[in-house]
């Protein structure tokens, strides 16, 4: 058995001439939360589809849950739950009945409806009709749809887009909880950063269609090194004779500020004293850690357009 219940080789989609994903190799551990961040139109969708069947790679290979997606695609979509852009349901039709056509269709004992209603707090409101509601109710209905098999692995394409806070917070809950409760892999896509911060243990950057970062969070973190921001009055001038005596020192190119990575208290010190007895004058000196959002738009390429 495979670690992994994802495990792309090279997987690649063309759309005419334009390639859209990039030979990427996805390993997503088995039982753990994988963030799949990157922007929008960065290939996150395209991927899924692939990864669900519903289109096929130009080339590169697919193992979901050990197996060759190719060789035993119905075998491996039984194990698999997904919920892809907006969930698909009869709005006339309470969530009990459209949960019930799914039973049918999968052949799921009925009983498992009372499950997934609990697991989605969704039981107060299963006989209403679909069309009246909320759009958190609604994303809620179509996890529960996809949970109803008991799969293995849950694929999620932006799961909490147009939710209000409070609905964000459910969806987020209910995800941390699948590993634990139901022994799940859990595919989460999202543009959103702080959305993945909050619930993955193992992230995936993707930018226009190479995946250019994977590992568990921790490790994305570490990159987040602090950084000694001196206010001054001639940055540039300062930052260069900082420079020429050996420090690392670079001007910020839209504040009267200059950063550099020397943290040490002791050499904080030894570069202030310098500063000020070149003449220079000091308004402030901050020590800043990286944010995961500023990191993601440094691996992203993106840091200068925002």
């Amino acid at each position: 058995m495979t670690d992994y219940a994802i495990d792309t080789d090279q997987l690649s989609r063309r759309f005419g001439q334009r390639e859209t994903v990039k030979r990427i190799n996805l390993k997503v551990p088995r039982r753990e939360i994988y963030g799949f961040l990157g922007p929008n139109g960065a290939g996150k969708t395209t991927t899924i589809r692939m990864l669900l069947g519903l289109i096929r790679s130009s080339s590169g290979e697919i193992r979901i849950l050990g197996k060759d997606l190719n060789k035993n695609r119905m075998n491996i979509l039984r194990d698999v739950g997904s919920l892809v852009e907006s969930p698909s349901y009869y709005a006339h039709l309470s969530g009990y009945k459209n949960l019930q056509i799914v039973t049918l269709m999968h052949r799921v004992p009925e009983s498992r409806i009372k499950e997934v209603l609990h697991w989605v707090r969704l039981e107060q409101a299963a006989h209403r009709p679909v069309k009246s509601y909320s759009l958190g109710m609604r994303q809620r209905l179509g996890i529960a749809m996809a949970l109803i098999t008991e799969p293995k692995l849950l694929i999620l394409d932006e799961p909490t887009n147009g939710l209000d806070p409070s609905g964000i917070q459910e969806i987020r809950e209910l995800i941390t909880r699948l590993p634990r409760d139901f022994d799940m892999t859990v595919l989460l896509s999202s543009h959103l950063l702080s959305e993945i911060e909050q619930v993955a243990t193992y992230v995936g950057i993707i930018n226009q269609g190479e995946l250019i970062f994977q590992g568990p969070l921790e490790e994305l973190t570490k990159r987040s090194k602090p950084h000694v921001w001196i206010e001054v009055d001639r940055p540039i001038e300062a930052a260069a004779a900082l420079r020429d005596i050996g420090w690392d020192a670079e001007p910020s190119i839209t504040t009267n500020q200059l950063r550099t990575s020397i943290t040490e208290r002791r050499q904080s010190a030894e570069m202030i004293r310098y500063l000020v007895g070149q003449q220079y004058d000091l308004y402030r000196v901050t020590e800043k850690t990286k944010t995961l959002e500023e990191i993601f738009l440094e691996l992203t390429g993106q840091e200068n357009s925002l």
